[in-house]
């Protein structure tokens, strides 16, 4: 059982899963780093410094001024504002790496792209022995044929 465990292990889907998992939970910080320090502050700014996280509606009929307020006085709330900066976050970072992915998508389709010309060839087979042999070359050099001009 340990054997067939670590051959298991060792393929090289499972190594492969395992790479990206630990490059996914990088990217998620920086993701996650770039849209709370870069991104959310001038969106601060341009909906008048709102923070939803401190929106609660309390069960027990108490009144608090603030969500730490009800919480130590240990009354049940609906942490309604807290779920609605999660769900705002939520929308930016996945905005995010849809352009990051597009980005990316872009730089790999101009890659690949199929409208460029390919480049000319630079060899050609001797007709008579099917050797490689430079394009300009009259001549074989393997079977001394002589090629005609153009010939491929």
């Amino acid at each position: 059982m340990f054997k067939e465990f670590k051959e298991f292990a060792l393929r090289g889907n499972v190594t492969d899963m395992a790479v990206g998992i630990i490059i996914g939970a990088a990217f998620t910080k920086l993701v996650g780093a770039l849209v709370s320090g870069v991104i959310m502050p001038p969106i601060g700014v341009l909906v008048g410094g709102i923070d939803f996280s401190n929106y609660f509606i309390t069960l027990t009929g108490g009144t608090y001024a603030t969500l730490a307020e009800a919480e130590e006085a240990g009354a049940a709330v609906i942490k309604y504002g807290q779920f609605l900066t999660l769900v705002i976050d939520f929308a930016i970072v996945a905005f995010v790496i849809f352009l990051l992915i597009r980005g990316m998508n872009n730089m790999r389709r101009k890659a690949e792209d199929p409208n460029q010309p390919s480049p000319s060839p630079t060899t050609k087979n001797c007709p008579f022995c099917i050797s490689t042999i430079p394009i300009q070359a009259s001549r074989c050099p393997n079977c001394t044929s002589e090629l005609e001009a153009g010939a491929a």
